[in-house]
């Protein structure tokens, strides 16, 4: 069966257009908050295909866009790539990827500067740090940002190159505090034909559209699942963050956040729970207490991920960001399950033994 998808191969840096590659087995998955991936096989049946892989394609300077039906669905950076020759010398070449935000997670460190932010808007802080990306030689992946866009927060944060820390994580750890943001790297191609990289940047949250997408079973939804999971629950949360002292020879201890108690939860029956978290470049108090905050926040109840499933194509990919409105009637529900959720993640795999395409949506309840 001929694959739906095909890939758009460019140059990383300048975005040139290098070629297009046919692939089989893809599977692709995104999400709010960390990097999503690809992985798929590109075939080389004879040795012009060969040729043709191994000049447009190279792992770690290769941007692929994933497009179905002419719409990009996913794009990110080839990091691997495995030429693989069976017993009777027929070659495969394997693939895995990760979207643009990998890039500044795990490939782009703080080196020549000191940088720091005395109350400056988080999501000003946000931009400057992908903006240092951008002055380092080789750094500058075009992203684009939108620098009118405020939160009201001001944060003070100090980054010692010293350190080494990775740009995407400090953005990160900026974004996990009590009041923070999200953020990703969107890619898209607009009327024109022009394409784009933006840092998508959300206060409190990044949320796409005016109206709710609808699903329902019996419908468009095929499977769901709506776990809740309490095994990582917390109801009393403190945080470490930079050893206390740089002396050898004395005694160092980690400095602490204040010690939180979700008396609500406690006084409501629920046991004492303890979590903890690691922040080892947070050498201010106040920040690892924000810290501390949102993190018994985000753990302080059961967790809720749902999943649902829909064929791929009978609707549109939804942006992360997104809304949709979830009606089940079922024997589970037989009184029915109505819900709003926010998108936060997909996953999309290839048919397979007469299954036919399936996207699964990961929710978050709106």
């Amino acid at each position: 069966m001929t694959s739906p998808y095909s890939l758009r191969v460019h140059d990383l840096r300048t975005d040139r257009l290098l070629g297009y590659l046919p692939i089989g087995g893809v599977t692709f998955d995104d999400y709010i908050g960390k990097s999503g991936s690809l992985s798929g096989t590109l075939p080389a049946p004879n040795a012009q295909m060969a040729a043709r892989i191994q000049d447009i394609l190279q792992e770690g300077r290769t941007l692929v866009d994933l497009v179905r039906g002419g719409t990009i669905v996913w794009s990110g950076i080839v990091w691997t790539a495995t030429p693989t020759a069976d017993e009777r010398d027929n070659y495969t070449c394997p693939i895995q990827g990760a979207t643009l935000e990998s890039y500044y997670r795990d490939h782009l460190q703080l080196r020549d500067a000191d940088l720091t932010y005395t109350s400056t808007d988080q999501l000003a802080i946000a931009r400057a740090l992908i903006g240092y990306a951008a002055t380092r030689t080789g750094g500058d992946l075009g992203i684009e940002m939108d620098t009118s866009q405020t939160s009201g927060v001001l944060r003070d944060r100090a980054y010692s190159r010293f350190d080494q820390p990775y740009v995407g994580r400090l953005l990160d750890d900026l974004a996990a505090v009590d009041n923070g943001f999200e953020w990703r790297i969107n890619r898209y191609q607009d009327a024109a034909g022009a394409r784009h990289r933006v840092l998508r940047l959300g206060y409190p949250r990044i949320s796409i559209g005016t109206t709710d997408l609808p699903l329902k079973k019996p419908g468009l939804i095929t499977a769901h699942s709506i776990p809740r999971d309490a095994t990582a629950m917390a109801t009393c949360w403190q945080s470490r963050g930079s050893n206390s002292n740089s002396n050898q020879a004395a005694a160092t201890t980690p400095l602490l956040s204040t010690t939180l108690t979700d008396t609500a939860a406690i006084t409501a029956g629920w046991p004492l729970l303890d979590g903890s978290s690691d922040y080892s470049t947070v050498t201010d108090p106040a920040t690892l207490n924000a810290h501390a905050q949102a993190d018994l926040a985000r753990f302080a109840r059961p967790v809720a991920i749902p999943q649902i499933s829909v064929l791929t194509g009978s609707i549109p990919q939804p942006e992360l960001g997104s809304y949709i409105r979830v009606s089940i009637r079922d024997a589970w529900y037989p009184t029915g399950h109505n819900a709003r959720y926010r998108v936060v993640g997909l996953r999309c795999t290839p048919a397979e033994r007469g299954r036919p395409d399936m996207t699964q949506l990961y929710l978050e309840a709106a």
